[in-house]
């Protein structure tokens, strides 16, 4: 009887390990695919943004119909910090956001999720996994890399 039961504890506490680490792992896949999300959402505001800039005369401190003069001072983007230099790259608790490729008709925004192992969460740190949109006065195309 003594063999049995201690072999039904080693059982018992084997099969708890084994859902603990299913359980982590599915915790964390859930966590990259939440901060996924939220920098898809953040891309989505940031060119929401840029079109009401777009949209907005010069006068009033817009675009008047241009993305060229579009940065991240220029928009309502709940960001922890803007690069001072260009003012092209903000970073928020999901990610860093970088504007590029502007023209009159539109611009690329490209994020890097703070989900990607080789993203750091500064300003100067660029992430392998990142997703890019081409937004213009009317479209947002999705580029995901």
């Amino acid at each position: 009887m003594g063999q049995q039961q201690l072999l039904l504890v080693i059982l018992v506490t084997i099969i708890v390990g084994i859902a603990t680490v299913v359980a982590i792992n599915t915790f964390s896949s859930a966590a990259d695919s939440a901060n996924l999300d939220a920098v898809r959402q953040d891309v989505a505001n940031i060119a929401a943004s840029a079109q009401s800039y777009y949209m907005k005369p010069t006068q009033l401190g817009g675009g008047g119909q241009d993305f060229t003069g579009l940065t991240f001072n220029n928009l309502s983007f709940a960001s922890d910090s803007i690069d001072q230099s260009d003012f092209l790259t903000a970073i928020n608790a999901n990610g860093k956001y970088v504007i590029s490729a502007q023209s009159s008709t539109g611009f690329t925004i490209t994020a890097h999720p703070n989900s990607d192992p080789d993203f750091d969460g500064t300003i100067a740190d660029v992430a392998t996994n990142t997703m890019a949109a081409d937004a213009t006065r009317d479209d947002l195309s999705w580029t995901d890399n």
